[in-house]
């Protein structure tokens, strides 16, 4: 119907759009949307992962200039493997318990954010080293992977944290999602799940969104954009236990 078009449109312009602007999936704000809209919950999950690498995509291009490469890889690593494992994973740990961790580990990441101002002694001691990106980035993904996302929506704050500025924390964001959602839509897609006219439409949203939000961020003042970032995470992460219980 005409009306349910426009509907998966505008789910994914709004996604794409906070994608483009924050360095994020997308998935938090698709997902639930979709499963609002009457789409089973697994495939709100797959119409996710397969937008993520596109509209993803779309972002990194306007980015390229702020990707950190060597970090991406072992961010790519981890969040690789922590997606399939998560992916695996879905449905076998109890909502609530699965949305509990998950705000835990978005309020200590909006720390990562600020960490270099409110505790700049142990922001020096955190070591960037390939050992604890790609630990770190396989753990966030699991946990998100479980949740059908990328972890995009919680890597900008944890690369801030491995000292990346918040540009470049955008950047490689949004670079490495298009890898990490690649492993675990495959899944996904062997499953079944991917309904294929909502996530065409999605699709389409999702790409103008991330182009338009990557522009408007390229001209935003660093601090405006972590301020709208940790808002945006408290938000979901709220979102997410509300929908839980």
């Amino acid at each position: 119907m005409p009306a349910q078009i426009i509907i998966f449109f505008v789910i994914g312009l709004l996604a794409g759009f906070m994608s483009g602007m924050f360095g994020i999936g997308g998935g938090s704000v698709r997902i639930p949307l979709l499963n609002l809209i009457g789409l089973p919950l697994l495939t709100a999950f797959a119409i996710n992962l397969f937008v993520i690498p596109f509209a993803s995509g779309v972002g990194a291009i306007s980015h390229k200039k702020n990707i950190d490469y060597k970090i991406s890889l072992h961010v790519i690593i981890g969040g690789t493997l922590g997606s399939l494992v998560g992916a695996f994973l879905t449905g076998l740990i109890p909502t609530l318990v699965l949305a509990t961790i998950f705000v835990i580990i978005s309020l200590i990441t909006i720390v990562g954010v600020y960490l270099d101002r409110i505790a700049p002694k142990i922001s020096q001691r955190i070591s960037p080293s390939a050992k604890n990106i790609v630990g770190g980035s396989f753990c966030l993904n699991l946990i998100t992977g479980m949740r059908g996302g990328s972890g995009g929506s919680l890597f900008p704050p944890f690369l801030r944290a491995m000292h990346l500025d918040i540009h470049r924390a955008i950047a490689t964001s949004l670079f490495v999602t298009i890898f990490t959602a690649i492993a675990a839509i495959i899944i996904y897609w062997h499953r079944g799940n991917i309904f294929w006219l909502p996530a065409l439409f999605v699709l389409i949203g999702s790409m103008i969104g991330a182009r338009v939000g990557s522009k408007l961020s390229l001209k935003t003042k660093p601090l405006w954009l972590e301020i709208g970032l940790s808002v945006l995470i408290v938000i979901l992460a709220l979102l997410t236990v509300y929908k839980a219980l």
